[in-house]
């Protein structure tokens, strides 16, 4: 079936910068993670109505209650003919959009026909808007002439580019047999329904294994009826991201690199998934967490942050450490909950039922840095807290930075952790070089050779190969690279040779032979591409590789079940500290 489917402070200056896009230009220093700050320009004409969401983000942010604005959704609403500005400030109280406006850091554009009325032209506008907006999370919202439009003219061209569509009483598209789309999330209501899901459906059809592609169908026509449902059916379910050939804070224009992935949107509570943001004094007593009774408002007190993720029924009552731990550990300057929401590990904890643990490890303008020691302590008073935790079972993965840290703690806190991982970032650095932020590689390599056949770590290296800002090898540029740095601690710690010559004639994307060796084409974007293989001691499997194949620096979220799946075949005996395989 065809599917239509380097951090490191030290060199900041060297990181990749952002081009600019159409309709705005790009202010300030790059943040990996982030990128620069994007201003856009004045509206146009046609977009009669805008309302941007205020989007504080990673060290900067001030706000660390709800969600955080990762993926935050942006809607193009087209009205039933040209509005006023007044006529469309009005349209959007009517749909009772502000609850998910706060929530969401949601952006709202109301935009009208250039003439008189929509015509297939329009479509130009719908592109520039797209690349001024700079949204993978695009829900679009038609009523009357402007659901017409949006079903016979956007729809069927930009599909893949979409997490959603509502259309209200418009007309359906006429569509030819066997029509080739990447499929999108649809709402559809009015006395028109019926005959436009069939549309939807015929774009969703050749996409069955993808099951956030939905069609619903309502009667429903009120402008805040529609939207109420259409949100808690369709919108809020997922996000459509694009990180394919490129990294997404560089930016990209509508078309330039294919079908935007579709993933869910974080939804702890639809998992029966209870968060607590908890604030810890440093060096005083546990602040009790968010909405217990009696907290004390504590100001300019010093405080650690980091937020709980508990399936509700393991609780209360689960026996004594039968509990698996997940530690989560975001990038460089990224918000406090940006692993959760978007690494894929909430969705595997849906699953598995585990308990996860998000850390502001690296510290904000509103909360104290962590570091390795940090981490230790913290854990320990979880197993303090939560008796049914197993310290037995203790993974950690991160984000870039976060990946750098949770390499660091596989070597240095090896009594602590059964298992680490991480996503986009390895080790930087040499032997005999200075040491950086995220890179002390001597250290790192005299501890592991120090404990080199005696202390046995797993390690799950994920990474896409078009990362940019912490580029994967080349096969003329490859020593040195920060993954095979990485690759080689864990070689060396584990009693596995160290191999540092890489051989591309032998594997052409892991330059070395590998076990397992497998090539998952996965349902995301057009046919996003998964590498992998692993590296064993005797008949146990330490060191797993994972290439999404022309992938930027991010989360690629398919691979947090990957990631789980190696990290659970271990336990680590709490008394000797030695590592036990459980097998596959």
């Amino acid at each position: 079936m065809k599917r239509i489917l380097a951090i490191s402070l030290a060199v900041a200056c060297s990181l990749t910068v952002a081009f600019a896009q159409p309709g705005g230009r790009e202010e300030g220093q790059n943040v990996p993670g982030a990128g620069r700050r994007w201003v856009p320009e004045p509206d146009p004409e046609y977009i009669i109505y805008s309302s941007r969401a205020n989007m504080p983000f990673g060290a900067g942010a001030t706000n660390f209650d709800g969600r955080s604005h990762n993926n935050s959704p942006t809607f193009f609403i087209y009205p039933d003919g040209k509005l006023t500005k007044e006529a469309a400030e009005s349209l959007v109280a009517s749909m009772g959009m502000q609850k998910v406006i706060d929530e969401n850091f949601a952006t709202i554009y109301v935009i009208n026909p250039q003439g008189a009325k929509f015509v297939a032209s329009d479509f130009d506008a719908f592109v520039a808007t797209f690349n001024r907006a700079r949204s993978g999370n695009l829900k679009v919202i038609g009523f009357g002439a402007g659901a017409t439009f949006v079903n016979q003219v956007i729809a069927p061209q930009a599909a893949g580019h979409i997490a959603g569509i509502a259309t209200v009483n418009g007309q359906p598209a006429k569509l030819p047999k066997n029509v080739e789309s990447a499929g999108v999330p649809a709402y559809v209501s009015g006395k028109t329904a019926a005959k436009v899901a069939k549309n939807y459906e015929a774009y969703n059809a050749a996409h069955k294994d993808e099951p956030l592609l939905q069609v619903v169908v309502s009667s429903k026509t009120a402008p805040g009826d529609v939207f109420a449902e259409a949100w808690d059916k369709v919108f809020s379910k997922n996000f459509r991201y694009n990180n394919y050939n490129h990294t997404h804070y560089e930016g990209a224009q509508y078309g330039q690199y294919g079908s935007y992935e579709l993933e869910p949107y974080a939804d702890w509570e639809a998992h029966n998934i209870k968060r607590i943001k908890v604030e810890q004094p440093v060096g005083g007593g546990m602040m009790r967490p968010q909405g217990q009774g009696g907290q004390q408002a504590q100001q300019n007190v010093p405080k650690q942050l980091w937020y709980e993720y508990w399936p509700e029924e393991l609780m209360e009552g689960a026996p004594a450490a039968s509990v698996p731990v997940m530690v989560l550990l975001h990038g460089n300057a990224n918000d406090p909950r940006t692993q959760a929401e978007t690494s894929g590990f909430l969705e595997v904890q849906a699953k598995e039922r585990f308990f996860m643990v998000e850390m502001e490890w690296q510290g904000s303008a509103s909360y104290q840095a962590m570091g390795l020691d940090g981490i230790e302590q913290t854990l320990y008073t979880l197993f303090r807290k939560y008796p049914q935790l197993d310290p037995s079972r203790v993974y950690a993965e991160g984000l870039s930075a976060g990946s750098m840290t949770s390499t660091q703690l596989g070597i240095k806190k090896s009594y602590v952790f059964t298992a680490v991982g991480g996503h986009s970032g390895g080790a930087f650095g040499s032997r005999g070089s200075a040491a950086g932020p995220f890179s002390n590689f001597d250290s790192l390599w005299n501890d592991a050779a120090q404990k080199s056949g005696a202390v046995e770590m797993p390690y799950c290296s994920v990474f896409g190969t078009k990362d940019t800002t912490v580029p994967y090898m080349t096969h003329d540029n490859w020593k040195g690279n920060s993954y095979l740095n990485a690759w080689n601690l864990y070689e060396l710690m584990n009693g596995i040779p160290v191999n540092d010559q890489m051989d591309w004639s032998i594997d052409p994307v892991f330059g070395q032979r590998l076990r397992d060796r497998e090539t998952i084409v996965t349902n995301k974007g057009d046919g996003i591409v998964i590498e992998t293989g692993q590296l064993y001691k005797g008949n146990v499997p330490l060191i797993r590789m994972v290439a999404v194949v022309n992938y930027g620096h991010w989360n690629f979220m398919p691979t947090a079940q990957i990631m789980w799946d190696f990290f659970k075949q271990y336990k680590r005996d709490p008394e000797t500290k030695k590592l036990i395989y459980l097998g596959k």
